[in-house]
């Protein structure tokens, strides 16, 4: 199974790929890091991030996207603009995506910790973020802990 580990910072979603096949981990290699969403925000700018985003996810064969939960209030809510990037890509048709939460996400990787040290993956630091979600969905696959 291919999984891609959203986080929206900004105006941007960090990606990661994570494959899991015969018990072994794989990145894929990606054309990009992240997809940005212009500021100008205009319909088509949406219609853009949105056809961009369903290219990458049938380019690289992409079976799951799981996007980070951001708070709706307090000191790290997120923004107008992160909630239209979550929209603009929960709503790509024939897409299983799913929205992480904080709590699900450290209890994943709290029963199964990521094993390889992130320096060895050859990822940016700016995507560990989104390996760890890719990760910590692959463990709750495999081990029964999804609730989707």
């Amino acid at each position: 199974m291919r999984i891609c580990g959203v986080e929206l910072k900004g105006s941007e979603a960090i990606i990661c790929l994570l494959s899991y096949q015969d018990g072994l981990f794989s990145i894929p290699e990606c054309r990009v890091r992240k997809v940005e969403f212009n500021k100008q925000n205009r319909t088509g700018d949406i219609q853009y991030f949105q056809a961009t985003f369903a290219k990458l996810i049938e380019d690289y064969k992409i079976d799951k996207v799981v996007i980070k939960e951001r708070p709706l209030k307090g000191k790290f809510a997120g923004g107008a603009l992160g909630f239209k990037m979550e929209a603009a890509i929960q709503l790509i048709k024939d897409v299983d995506t799913q929205v992480i939460t904080a709590v699900e996400f450290k209890e994943a990787i709290k029963r199964n910790p990521v094993t390889v040290a992130f320096e060895e993956t050859g990822l940016k630091i700016f995507q560990k973020s989104a390996f760890e979600i890719a990760y910590a969905i692959h463990m709750n696959i495999v081990y029964g802990h999804d609730e989707n």
